[in-house]
């Protein structure tokens, strides 16, 4: 994930200072130069570190930490306030238009993924923000962007605006904006050409798209991989579109992160949406300060109970806690619970939204992952009252199981471990329900750091 060195360090960093009795110059020197080195390192821009840094000292004095007996929290809330501002506070948020449809115009070079970024912005808007969505397969030039935009349209039930290729991209927008009008569509995207790098005919092409559909928002794709030179780019695509937004993919992936950090500062131009993996689900709204609250290390419970929402119904969820409370806790709910997980995203990043959660690494992340999927296997391959009594799962029994999904006894025993391990936490819960008292162990889930 972006980010995680820069968290890594900002979490030592404020270990530092909560290790001070009091907060002097000297010592605030001291953090500032390790900020200053964590930006840095993390390919922010140095004119966006030296300014960030600047404000941070003179929110400090102003703030009169200095005279605090216990100033930590303080300057975690002035570095977090900083963050914030630095990722674009209070001008995050897409517009939409009151009685006609809000025309989403996508920008940016070739190669980025914007076609796939286009899906996937349709998706979220139909899904998560319950619009009546339009695709327009505006762009012409490269084989097989209509076809894949048809595609994406099909897989999420959205419908793909098209003309084919012997139209002009300008004819393709304006006839796109008069279906959006007449059919009463909430949100129509256009999907234009790029190019390997920005040229003329392509900024007149897309000049000459927006004269004539006016959108609401201009979105350009930029790749948190490609470091500063994503700030070259919004910015050469901003003095002749005026953008109104950027969304910026691969934050999942293992780039350092500086240019989600430098554009706004630089350019003016707001993070409107990150991607965040490979699934068409796989796009989120950018929250500049659910963003700080992870950078520095303070999880992201918000999101997780979005993500939660977004998966669990709320009457289905109190059932299956009055059953789990009653003991009632089966293989078939393991199984259930293990695909909702699946679908909210990866098992690492879910347990980074989670405040206090320790660093795992890559390697953990993977066995998590790992051992999920073998355990779905082996739960598939079961009979329906083997599911329900795993007791009666004798060795005659596992060896079929195992031949079954193609795993080995010792993964059907290290299940049924876990399985146990989770009906013992039951029966603490249940001891907590009727006691009132918190039983010895807490509320843990034992064996769980195995999961990992």
């Amino acid at each position: 994930m972006a980010f995680e060195s820069l968290t890594e360090k900002f979490k030592r960093i404020i270990k530092g200072i909560r290790g001070q009795a009091r907060l002097t110059e000297s010592n605030m020197e001291d953090m500032l130069k390790e900020v200053r080195v964590a930006l840095l390192e993390a390919d922010v821009n140095f004119k966006v570190v030296k300014s960030f840094i600047e404000n941070i000292k003179q929110k400090a004095i102003g703030a009169e930490v200095y005279t605090k007996l216990n100033p930590s929290q303080m300057v975690v809330k002035i570095v977090h306030d900083e963050l914030v501002e630095l990722l674009g506070s209070g001008d995050s948020e897409l517009k939409f238009e009151n009685n006609k449809p809000t025309i989403i115009m996508m920008v940016g070079l070739q190669g980025t993924g914007k076609t796939t970024s286009a899906g996937k912005l349709a998706y979220l808007m139909k899904n998560k923000m319950k619009k009546k969505v339009l695709l327009a397969a505006g762009d012409i030039y490269r084989p097989g962007a209509i076809e894949q935009l048809q595609q994406l349209g099909n897989s999420i039930d959205v419908p793909v605006f098209s003309l084919g290729t012997n139209v002009s991209p300008v004819e393709i927008a304006k006839k796109a904006k008069e279906k959006a009008y007449n059919e009463h569509f909430d949100v129509l995207i256009i999907d234009t050409a790029g190019r390997l790098q920005i040229d003329e005919p392509l900024m007149k092409e897309l000049n000459d798209i927006s004269d004539n559909v006016s959108p609401t928002e201009v979105l350009l794709l930029v790749d948190a991989m490609s470091g500063q030179d994503a700030i070259n780019v919004a910015n050469a695509f901003h003095e002749s579109l005026n953008l109104t937004g950027i969304i910026m993919s691969k934050l999942d992936g293992d780039a350092r992160g500086g240019s989600a950090l430098s554009i706004k500062h630089l350019t003016g131009i707001p993070i409107k949406f990150a991607g965040i993996g490979e699934k068409i689900s796989d796009l989120d709204v950018f929250h500049p300060d659910r963003m700080a609250d992870r950078i520095l290390g303070m999880g992201d419970i918000v999101t997780l109970a979005e993500k939660v929402k977004d998966e669990i119904d709320e009457k289905e969820a109190k059932k299956e806690a009055e059953r789990m409370m009653d003991g009632k806790f089966t293989l078939d709910d393991l199984l259930k619970n293990m695909k909702r997980i699946q679908r909210m995203g990866s098992l690492g990043g879910l347990l980074k939204l989670i405040p206090g959660m320790p660093t795992i690494t890559d390697e953990q992340k993977e066995r998590g992952e790992k051992e999920m999927k073998t355990f779905e296997a082996i739960i598939g391959s079961m009979t329906p009252e083997e599911r329900r009594n795993p007791e009666i799962l004798k060795n005659s029994r596992k060896v079929r199981i195992a031949k079954g999904c193609g795993k080995t006894n010792a993964d059907i025993n290290r299940l049924l471990k876990k399985y146990e391990q989770m009906q013992e936490m039951m029966k603490r819960m249940q001891q907590y329900k009727k006691t009132g008292r918190m039983p010895p162990g807490g509320l843990n889930l034992p064996g769980m750091g195995g999961m990992m």
